[in-house]
């Protein structure tokens, strides 16, 4: 049987499907705790989250965070670092640690049957890790290693610099996670030892946990395990300067490179605002699909790239729109000028052909993002963390299905502002800026990496 696949299939039933209730209470110590049951397999899964990511890294230790996530589970309690590896692995138990822009998220999965002991090793690495200075210089040095072998690749390189040049140094978005190189060097073992003092306190912080388990049991235990957890005030964020972002080219030189790393895009509300629905439809079709009007022009109609993609991105207290592609050097400015024209076509409005591809497309994945434990996990810290409404899943199709063609393009006019957008081209900046001087582009600034963050 012959498939034609310029014609899209067509779609019929209704999704049905039921979201998880959350119920949430707050231990004896004020430690928040977010639960939601599901009882398909024998499984529980904890988030501990702190808000003490890397927007919180003091002006010249970029990067503390990400280390102090690094060491914490270097020894905890009785177990040094081996040890407590194989606790865990003994009981089953998946652990990680780990720091993104906003949060520390410290996560356990075990089986039902071994929550109790798994709980307890996974309570002494929240409330009595070792932080050892020997440890602390060993995953130092991992850090400083990653950070020279990332210099190497492109793609990082982009991205770190377009939110740096897109935020601008004053604000705590603007740098990596993972740190600057001058600022790491200088981190000495007490910084982690204050910082993980100040941050981890149970009223900075929060248990979010999905499994097999009744809820009266959970409060129980977590009660008993966490009660000696002791809350002291937590240290205040630096303030957070996010300037109106600014319409200008930058070159980012990598020599003899033979392609180009584009990334582009403006500052934009937080997630919380009234719009992100009609966001989330134009984005699908400007550039969140492979069907998207970006994907077809650039990488179908001209052959320029394997594939573009763009997105709006969502930290704590700022957001921004990014398009993001790679092509060969010398189509950097004929790819440009077509992103360029796709957002300014967009504003044209939408067909409704489009919105329904993309409202179907939205509705049919989302049950997706509840298939598994961790999933469930990281969507409930989602709507805890952005402070979304209490009935935002349950009502979450309802409220896709019900936007029209007018109220996606009431709002393309704000959505994408070409006025402002910042442009970031990684490659051989002087085949780049051949091109870019022919086309007559204008506010074109040349800059070199080792100086773009090491520069203070």
């Amino acid at each position: 049987m012959l498939v034609d696949r310029k014609k899209r299939p067509e779609s019929f039933g209704e999704i049905r499907f039921t979201v998880p209730e959350i119920q949430t209470t707050t231990l004896n110590n004020k430690l928040k705790i977010f639960f939601g049951e599901k009882k398909d397999l024998p499984i529980i899964r904890i988030n501990f989250v702190v808000n003490s990511g890397s927007c919180f890294d003091p002006k010249n230790s970029k990067g503390l965070s990400n280390l102090l996530s690094m060491c914490i589970d270097e020894g905890a309690g009785k177990f040094n670092s081996l040890q407590l590896a194989d606790e865990f692995e003994m009981l089953g138990a998946q652990f990680s640690a780990g720091a993104d822009s906003d949060l520390i998220v410290i996560s356990l999965q075990v089986l039902t049957e071994n929550f109790v002991p798994a709980l307890k090793i996974f309570k002494s690495v929240v409330i009595d890790p070792h932080l050892n200075e020997e440890d602390f210089n060993r995953e130092k040095r991992k850090v400083l290693v990653r950070l020279n072998q990332l210099k190497m690749e492109p793609d990082y390189v982009a991205d770190i610099s377009f939110e740096y040049l897109l935020f601008g140094q004053d604000c705590p978005y603007a740098f990596p996670v993972i740190g600057k190189e001058k600022d790491i060097q200088s981190i000495q073992h007490q910084f982690v030892r204050d910082f993980y003092y100040q941050k981890f306190t149970p009223l900075n912080s929060a248990l979010i946990i999905v499994g097999n388990i009744g809820f009266d049991s959970l409060y129980k235990t977590l009660n008993e395990e966490f009660s000696s957890w002791i809350n002291v005030q937590p240290d205040s964020q630096q303030d957070l300067l996010v300037k109106k972002s600014q319409k200008k080219i930058y070159l980012v030189n990598k020599p003899d490179s033979v392609q180009t790393e584009i990334r582009t895009g403006h500052l934009t509300t937080k997630r919380d605002q009234n719009d992100f629905f009609q966001k989330q439809i134009l984005n699908l079709i400007l550039g969140g699909q492979f069907s998207s009007r970006l994907n077809l022009n650039l990488r179908e109609k001209h052959g320029y790239t394997y594939g573009v993609h763009s997105s709006f991105n969502y930290f704590k207290d700022a957001g921004y729109y990014s398009v993001s592609t790679s092509v060969d050097t010398e189509n950097t400015t004929n790819a440009l000028k077509e992103v360029f024209s796709e957002l300014k076509k967009i504003k044209d409005g939408i067909t409704k052909e489009e919105l329904d591809f993309a409202k179907s497309s939205l509705v049919k994945r989302f049950p997706s993002n509840f298939e598994t434990y961790r999933q469930i996990a990281s969507n409930i810290g989602s709507k805890v963390f952005h402070n979304l409404p209490d009935d935002y899943f349950e009502t979450y199709i309802q409220k896709i299905n019900s936007l029209s063609s007018d109220d996606v393009n009431s709002i393309s006019q704000t959505a994408f502002r070409q006025d402002e957008l910042t442009t970031i081209l990684v490659g051989d900046t002087d085949k780049i800026l051949d091109q870019l001087r022919k086309e007559d582009f204008d506010e074109v600034e040349t800059l070199e990496y080792e100086k773009l963050f090491n520069h203070s």
